[in-house]
């Protein structure tokens, strides 16, 4: 029987590529729990991304398990099925169009897996609205901007109705104006229509709006909690070779200093309502 809670669990998860002398992932024990958002940091070659690969079975464990919504990604006749439920969106949205049309490469998908045609339609349509694409649905990707190239590879994701969504870094190689609105758009995914998430990113500030934080290092779990409990241990989290979010950073700054803020500020709007509280004491 699928366990309802949970939409991945992985048990013990090793993972080593060919003749290396280590685990790139190496006893992983994690849980993506339905509707949940979470973020997974760690610095280059910590394993993050592989583990990512994992989730998505695109790579089969050296040892341990991961099943994706009861689903075991070491079996090969169950890969297809693990795809839908486990959608993966990859760091150059350039590599994941194929079509020279947006709402034929939403249907990309759709139609490799028989899905009826008037069934297409309707989760062309659906999917496009999610990301706020439909004025866009005729055009040719390549007129798009990085944000909306990667707001399509999402569309053409969540037409298949996943359970979970996986980002490999997917806001890496775009603006602050791309990397916003692929952020709101999984944001609003998650919130409304109860997809859970899997974000590989290395921007504190996208990491401080999830619901928990895993943080990896040498291939293993070095950190986790939510992103007030992991960010406001600002030396360990140095020392695993990562920054903190800015209000962090000058929140750390200010203790360092006498002043009694708060250590797990995370945004600006919370940095302000210390700097008044502080205020209001004085």
């Amino acid at each position: 029987m699928a366990d309802q809670e949970n939409r991945i669990v992985a048990t013990d998860l090793c993972y080593a590529y060919p003749e290396a002398a280590a685990n790139a992932v190496d006893g992983v024990r994690m849980r993506v729990k339905r509707g949940e958002f979470l973020a997974i940091l760690g610095h280059n070659g910590s394993g993050k991304s592989t583990l990512a690969k994992l989730l998505n079975a695109l790579y089969v464990p050296t040892r341990g398990s991961v099943l994706v919504c009861g689903l075991d990604t070491r079996d090969d006749e169950l890969v297809f099925d693990i795809r839908q439920h486990a959608g993966m969106v990859f760091q150059n949205p350039d590599n994941q169009i194929v079509a020279t049309v947006v709402e034929e490469d939403v249907a990309f998908g759709l139609e490799n897996n028989g899905v009826p045609p008037a069934q297409i339609r309707e989760r062309i349509d659906e999917a496009l609205r999610a990301v706020n694409m439909t004025d866009f649905a005729k055009k040719a990707p390549h007129m798009l901007s990085g944000g909306q190239k990667q707001r399509v590879a999402i569309a053409g994701i969540i037409a298949m109705r996943p359970d979970v969504l996986i980002l490999d870094e997917s806001t890496a190689m775009l603006d602050p104006s791309g990397r916003r609105e692929v952020m709101q758009t999984v944001h609003r995914l998650n919130e409304e229509e109860g997809i859970s998430v899997v974000l590989i990113t290395h921007y504190m500030s996208e990491a401080a709006t999830a619901d928990y934080v895993l943080v990896m290092d040498e291939g293993k779990i070095a950190l986790t909690g939510t992103p007030r409990e992991v960010f406001s241990q600002v030396e360990r989290v140095r020392a695993l070779g990562l920054d903190v979010p800015p209000m962090t950073d000058l929140a750390h700054t200010l203790r360092a200093q006498g002043v009694p803020i708060a250590p797990d500020v995370l945004t600006v709007d919370e940095m302000v309502e210390e700097i008044c509280r502080l205020s209001l004491k004085t």
